[in-house]
Order: C-alpha cells, then sequence, then structure tokens
C-alpha cells in the first residue's frame, strides 16, 4: 500500500470536526429543530446523500451556479453519474414522487449538503442543514406556517437580532411579463453590471437583483413585487397579514428573489442582522409549486425552508458551557460499585443523562471529572447506601441533600 501524503491525513478543506463541547450545541440544536418538527406536525423524511445527477440538474436548474460549478459529481463504477446533494428539496419531491404518496404532505429532514466553494466564515464545502417541506397546500396559511417554523427554531436556539425578509415574485405569467422589463433594463446598464451578471441577462436576469457586486447598478431596476397579479398579490398580502398575528416581525425586501423558474410568491430569508460574516442569512425558503413537474410527477403546490446550522451556531448566543449530564455518580466504597454502576443504568433507563468513572479513582479526582463533564449533580454511593440512601450535591451551588435514589429524578426536577 502507497504511504499516504502528509496533506491527506487532515480533514478536507471546506469541512470541520465537530468535537464535545461544541458538539453538545449541535446535539442541542438537533434535539430542538426534531421537537419543533413534531410538534408542528412534521414526519421524518430520510433520503440518499447522493443523487443521480439528473434529480439536481433538473431540480436545481441547469443555469444556476450550483449546478454549473459548485455540485460534487463523479461516475460511479456502474458508469452512472451520481451527485452528493448540494441542497434536499429537489430529493424529497423525487422521493414523494417516486413513492406514489399524493395529498397533503408534511416532512422535515436534516443533514449534510455539499457544494464546492470558497471556503469562508459559515459557508463550508460540507454543511448541515435542517428543513421542512409542506407539499398539496396551495393556502397562504401554509406559507406562514413554515416561515413560523423557522423563525421559533432560531428562537429557541437563541440567534439575536433576526429579521424576516420578505419578498414575492409572483407567478409564472407575473413573472413572464416582469422578464421582459428586467431584461431591457439589464441591457440597457450591461456595460456597468459585473461578469458575471452579463452572463445572467439571458438566462437568469432576475437574480442580478441579489448580486452584491451589482448593488448600485439594480437600485432602479424595476422589482417583482410591482408587476403581481391580483391572485399573487392577494396570497402576499395574507401571508403578511398571518405573519402580523403570530407576532412575527418581517421587512418586505423587494430585491429579495429566487432564480429558479420553479420558485413563485412567497420567498423569505432569515437574517442575522448581528452576525459578523460576510454572508448574514440563516435560513430561507419559498414556494415552488412549479418543481413537481419539472421532475416529472403532476402538478403540486408546495412551500418550504431550509436552515444553515452550521452558520445558526456560529450566530446563537449558547453557550458552550452548558451542562452535557445530569448526575455524575461518585463512588467512595469500591464494594458499593456494582450497586453504583446498576443505579446508572437505572437513571439512564428513566431518561436522566448520567455517567460515572470507570475505575477506581480517589473521591476528589472523581468530583473534578464531574465538573470537567459539565455535571448539574453529583450523587454519592457510599456508607448511607445501606440505609438506601445518597448523597446530592448541586455542583453549582455547593448545597447537598440526603435522599433516596429514588428520589433522584424528582430532586432534578425540583432544582
Amino acid at each position: 500500500m502507497t504511504e499516504p501524503k502528509r496533506d491527506q491525513l487532515v480533514r478536507p478543506k471546506g469541512t470541520i470536526d465537530v468535537l464535545a463541547p461544541e458538539s453538545d450545541r449541535w446535539r442541542m440544536a438537533h434535539r430542538i429543530f426534531e421537537d419543533l418538527a413534531e410538534r408542528f406536525g412534521y414526519g421524518l423524511v430520510l433520503t440518499p446523500m447522493f443523487e443521480h445527477t439528473e434529480v439536481f440538474a433538473r431540480g436545481v436548474g441547469q443555469d444556476t451556479e450550483v449546478v454549473e460549478k459548485q455540485m460534487y459529481t463523479f461516475v460511479d463504477r456502474g458508469d452512472r453519474s451520481v451527485t452528493l446533494r448540494p441542497e434536499a428539496t429537489a430529493s424529497v419531491v423525487r422521493a414523494l414522487i417516486q413513492s406514489g404518496i399524493s395529498g397533503r404532505f408534511k416532512g422535515a429532514y436534516w443533514g449534510p449538503m455539499f457544494r464546492y466553494e470558497r471556503p469562508q466564515k459559515g459557508r463550508m464545502r460540507q454543511f448541515y442543514q435542517g428543513g421542512v417541506e409542506y407539499l398539496g397546500s396551495e393556502s397562504p396559511e401554509a406559507d406562514v406556517e413554515v416561515i413560523e417554523f423557522g423563525y421559533r427554531f432560531l428562537e429557541e436556539l437563541r440567534v439575536p437580532g433576526v429579521e424576516v425578509h420578505l419578498n414575492s415574485i409572483g407567478d409564472p405569467t407575473d413573472r413572464a411579463a416582469y422578464r421582459a422589463e428586467i431584461t431591457a433594463f439589464l441591457r440597457a446598464h450591461e456595460s456597468d453590471l459585473s461578469r458575471d451578471a452579463r452572463k445572467r441577462i439571458d438566462t437568469n436576469p432576475m437574480r442580478v437583483l441579489d448580486s452584491k457586486a451589482d448593488t448600485e447598478v439594480v437600485k432602479a431596476a424595476p422589482v417583482p413585487i410591482d408587476h403581481l397579479g391580483a391572485a399573487a398579490k392577494e396570497h402576499f398580502e395574507t401571508v403578511k397579514a398571518g405573519l402580523e398575528v403570530l407576532n412575527i416581525p418581517y421587512v418586505v425586501d423587494d430585491k429579495l428573489v429566487r432564480g429558479l423558474d420553479y420558485y413563485n410568491r412567497t420567498v423569505w430569508e432569515y437574517i442575522a442582522t448581528q452576525f459578523d460574516a460576510a454572508h448574514s442569512a440563516v435560513g430561507g425558503g419559498g414556494r415552488y409549486d412549479g418543481l413537481f413537474e419539472i421532475l416529472g410527477g403532476t402538478p403540486t403546490p408546495a412551500v418550504g425552508l431550509a436552515m444553515g446550522i452550521d452558520r445558526i451556531l456560529l450566530a446563537s448566543d449558547i453557550p458552550l458551557d452548558v451542562p452535557s449530564l445530569d448526575v455524575f455518580v461518585v463512588v467512595v466504597d469500591e464494594s458499593l460499585r456494582s450497586e453504583a454502576r446498576l443505579l446508572v443504568s437505572e437513571l439512564r433507563s428513566g431518561g436522566i443523562r448520567v455517567d460515572m468513572s470507570d475505575v477506581q479513582r480517589s473521591v476528589k479526582a472523581q468530583f473534578k471529572e464531574a465538573d470537567r463533564r459539565r455535571s448539574i449533580s453529583a450523587v454519592v454511593v457510599g456508607d448511607e447506601w445501606n440505609q438506601d440512601n445518597v448523597t446530592i450535591r448541586d455542583l453549582a451551588t455547593g448545597e447537598q441533600s440526603l435522599i433516596g435514589p429514588k428520589e433522584i429524578a424528582q430532586w432534578l426536577k425540583n432544582r
């Protein structure tokens, strides 16, 4: 076997290693997301981390930067072109079409995505997303619910200064007329545009509106929200009213767009205004009523979002020293180690986070380990065990009590 090069023994560029205690925040984020998904009625969706390339070429769009420059695509041993998923919506829709499921469907997913980008703070080549898809409903109430889901997720993860930037890009008929107008505007200002913007005039002119390199040029550009038909306008007004009822603050951002043809009507992003990074959006979504048909299914209304977990945790105020254990069991009398181990097992079965040292150590060393493991309390198994008691100590205050082993759960609940 050839000896590996030194640079092959480190993680690939654009990826991260997540270890404790940082991984405790990831675990917390996952739990919050899954809990919200259950409360909102979204079932778990698991799809492959790679798909036939055509799923993303059609589902994301041939003319997008993602497909043109960023996808990890390769030919497998069966001479098939496959791609690591750059996003999950196309995969979820493909799965629904293949399953034959129809009608109203609410699904949630979580996992890694892959894009070959220039790594920077909050933007990696392997990144993690949690998302939800509300399929089979054309009601603006579905849009409101999905927007609320993302906002509540950011609330629970203590991301400060979140703004919902909201827009409507109208229906396909609205966009056809708007496309002609924005194309004419860009042609008239072509010499002032960036190279990438000039390339998009014919293929994806709407995307020039959110080009950071062309901000000054597009200030005077026509915007989709001024070209909405009656149905799209009513839909957007209902979405705004629904957010106001739920006390979710929003800002109408008329330059916020999606460049893919299957998007329509509502689009939004969650902006972390206090996040110091080149890209302050920590998630976003939109209505994509045209995607099912593009991927070979029957026309189906749909709306969804994707939340950038890496970026959210960088922006979050959740501290690194959150408790990782409820109880650390300290063994004073080694003859009681088997009893202590049984106590640990019973507490774990009761849903309590608990651990103990696996070797004989001094009491002082065990308490140090309890602190290092960021345990809320320590339970001492010693002489009092013979009276069916243990000493439990609050490691933050130093206060301790003599209680029965079966009272530990209630003691934790009452603290």
